[in-house]
């Protein structure tokens, strides 16, 4: 079965977020990661992007399929996980671990729209 970290919020699309302030950390569930299989790239947006609530930020490839990223909020991309573009297969040894990008949240209400743990659990299942 897949971990799922109480201390983020979820999007029904697979990616968690970790807020601090005003700052989202965003990255992929263990439950994608496990689904998508061995993940061998990463394409992530710049620095400076901003993006609306569940736009298209990225790609993740992985030998039995390609995937769409989605932000669960929208916002400014303030930072980039280039070691992730370099290693991607990092999300599968620890898909919590290594965050994708980390954004500038515009709207903080945005995220009241997520999946807690548990019921993100519970749509995993």
């Amino acid at each position: 079965m897949s971990k799922v970290l109480k201390n983020l919020k979820y999007a029904s699309s697979h990616e968690w977020i970790k807020v601090e302030g005003n700052v989202g950390i965003i990255g992929i569930s263990d439950y994608a990661q496990d689904s998508l299989g061995n993940i061998v790239f990463l394409d992530v947006p710049e620095v400076g992007d901003v993006f609306n609530k569940g736009d298209e930020f990225g790609v993740l490839e992985s030998v039995k399929a390609a995937s769409d990223l989605y932000l669960p909020v929208g916002g400014e991309v303030i930072d980039v996980n280039l070691e992730l573009v370099d290693s991607p297969e990092l999300l599968n040894e620890s898909a919590y671990d290594n965050w994708i990008l980390k954004i500038s949240i515009a709207d903080l209400s945005e995220l009241d729209d997520l999946l807690t743990a548990e019921e993100y659990e519970a749509e995993t299942k």
